[in-house]
């Protein structure tokens, strides 16, 4: 009977040392306390007995949603913040030998960066170039996480708020320049009628028959209208004649004055 026994309990404490590691993971194997490298994927064996033992790590992307913060821009500006983060596990043996929990660790890193870059920048440069921001976070997080053997993908900042009344303050900045845009715009128009119209006049003055025909249209057109306007025509020669009439008296030269009688 005992020669059953034994051989059954030798197999099976044999078979009780096989793992499995999928294809995302790998296991960082330690014999009695000491390193000895990485496992997997797929199947492997560890000396059974807690001789050796494992920690397995996953190699897949880890999404991080770095919780909203209230900190304060170089402009004096209270904002609060929130980012995520993207990163992945590049070398399983740092990111269980070098540090306890790397998870943690690379939050804590990103949570206080992110905090430090809002104030290194002015309200205006968080708003207007979060790109360029978040590639500054990336860079600083990625840095301070390489010894860990971790590599930080992407950091995105996710929303800025603003206290209400630097929120009405901007809307009202918006707003006067909208208004500004919207009277230079008109007034460029205004010039460039100006200019047709001044071109139109010197036209119609070097051909009377163009305002002759100017003038028909114009009653034309009032006449179209159910209206009980009356309009006096009157030619263009006279126009022309009073300013002639005019230019004329204004050229005469003025009469000399006699001098007083003593």
């Amino acid at each position: 009977m005992w020669a059953w026994i034994v051989p059954i309990v030798i197999v099976a404490v044999l078979l009780s040392g096989l793992r499995i590691a999928r294809e995302y993971e790998r296991a960082v194997v330690f014999r009695l306390g000491r390193l000895r490298g990485v496992k997997g994927p797929g199947l492997y064996w560890l000396i059974p007995l807690g001789i050796e033992t494992q920690r397995k790590v996953d190699l897949r992307t880890n999404t991080v949603d770095v919780e909203r913060q209230e900190t304060i821009t170089r402009d004096s500006v209270t904002v609060k913040v929130n980012a995520v983060l993207w990163f992945r596990i590049m070398d399983p043996v740092k990111a269980v030998v070098e540090v306890a929990n790397y998870y943690a660790a690379t939050y804590q890193i990103a949570l206080t960066s992110l905090r430090n870059i809002i104030g290194q920048h002015d309200l205006d440069e968080i708003l207007k170039e979060r790109d360029k921001i978040s590639g500054i976070l990336q860079a600083i997080v990625d840095k301070a996480t390489d010894p860990w053997g971790i590599k930080v993908e992407m950091v995105e900042m996710k929303d800025v708020e603003l206290p209400e009344g630097m929120q009405r303050a901007m809307a009202q900045e918006a707003q006067a320049v909208r208004e500004r845009r919207a009277r230079l715009v008109k007034a460029e128009a205004e010039y460039e009628a100006s200019k047709r119209l001044a071109d139109a006049s010197r036209l119609m003055a070097e051909n009377p028959l163009a305002l002759e025909l100017r003038r028909m249209q114009m009653i034309t057109e009032v006449g179209a209208e159910q209206n009980t306007t009356t309009i006096v025509m009157m030619p263009s020669e006279f126009v022309t004649l009073a300013e002639s009439i005019t230019d004329s008296f204004k050229a005469r030269p003025a009469a000399p004055q006699s001098a007083p009688e003593e």
